[in-house]
């Protein structure tokens, strides 16, 4: 394939990888793809290296055509894509003819899908990453969102390796045990003890939602607001994706890939590595209940999510049954 046509962008269409690692002492963003699992299962299925960088489709999904043969995953949100008019399946690999046209539609679940392509998207690297970071205005395609006639080009493959992949796809049961877990799990801390211990009991108790105010830079909820003993406010220091902070209005932020290096507000908890995926298919409307989980419970999951991605990469034959 050589590249893909953009005829229309849908809501917000950016390139997106892991992010940009070790620059965060320089106050550079991390950036990166919201929902990493989906982004590293979409390259796994399509036989990329993790780290390829792909579309990141945000509720409402362009509609491409394609330059060339290639093969082509979607992961992550159902956004109703189809192929020439016809039902897309999601989560295996798709065949690509030349002219081939990918549409989206009604979002049935999730908030983000993602589109990888054999060979990868062949962008120009930024601080070691092709990731979009809009407010920056770098990565991806010049710093922005897919406008109407983008031209993605397409990084080289050997045209038998399409053979090899074309089957390939993720399990059903392992879809279901990552995605379907509704609580999200978090770890206490640095700063819970400033909060009074009727407020960590609402924040454990009850549900949260997910305001029309949330992007890639956090997600902010409303909810049961939650009382500091004194002061909402300290002198700023690190933050990280994940990090739940509650400002001086009592209402959480969980920031998310985009986020700023450091924060001035009081930090009730941390979401676990593992989970972060979840909340980035948390969508504006959507509910969001805490579970705390201690450190341990939080470095075995990640442990158990990057044996299964392992597994995944070794074996890369997995075929889905439906």
């Amino acid at each position: 394939m050589e590249y893909m046509t953009c005829i229309k962008p849908g809501l917000l269409t950016t390139i997106q990888d892991l992010g940009r690692q070790s620059y965060q002492s320089f106050g550079i963003s991390a950036s990166g793809a919201m929902d990493c699992l989906s982004l590293k299962l979409a390259n796994i299925i399509v036989g990329n290296p993790l780290n390829y960088a792909a579309l990141e489709i945000t509720l409402v999904g362009p509609e491409l055509s394609f330059k060339g043969e290639g093969i082509i995953a979607i992961t992550g949100a159902d956004l109703s894509p189809t192929l020439n008019g016809k039902h897309l399946q999601m989560w295996r690999a798709v065949h690509i003819q030349d002219g081939d046209l990918l549409k989206f539609g009604v979002p049935k679940s999730g908030c983000r899908s993602y589109l990888a392509v054999l060979g990868g998207l062949n962008v120009p690297e930024i601080l070691g990453s092709k990731s979009t970071f809009i407010r920056g205005a770098y990565g991806g395609m010049e710093g922005r969102a897919l406008q109407k006639n983008d031209e993605i080009p397409i990084g080289p493959i050997d045209s038998n390796w399409i053979k090899e992949v074309k089957n390939r796809g993720i399990p059903d049961f392992y879809i279901r045990n990552i995605f379907n877990n509704e609580s999200i799990r978090f770890v206490w801390g640095p700063h819970d003890k400033e909060f009074r211990e009727e407020s960590k009991t609402q924040f454990v108790s009850s549900s949260y939602q997910v305001t029309n105010q949330s992007d890639r830079m956090g997600y902010r909820l409303e909810g049961e607001t939650l009382l500091h003993k004194k002061s909402a406010d300290i002198l700023s220091e690190f933050v990280a994706p994940g990090t739940i902070q509650v400002p001086a209005n009592g209402k959480p932020i969980i920031l998310m890939a985009d986020c700023q290096m450091s924060g001035g507000y009081m930090k009730i908890g941390m979401v676990i590595g593992a989970d972060l995926p979840l909340v980035a298919q948390k969508k504006p409307g959507d509910f969001i209940k805490f579970q705390p989980v201690s450190i341990q419970e939080a470095q075995e999951e990640w442990k158990k999510q990057m044996k299964w991605l392992a597994i995944l990469s070794k074996n890369n034959t997995h075929i889905r049954k439906n």
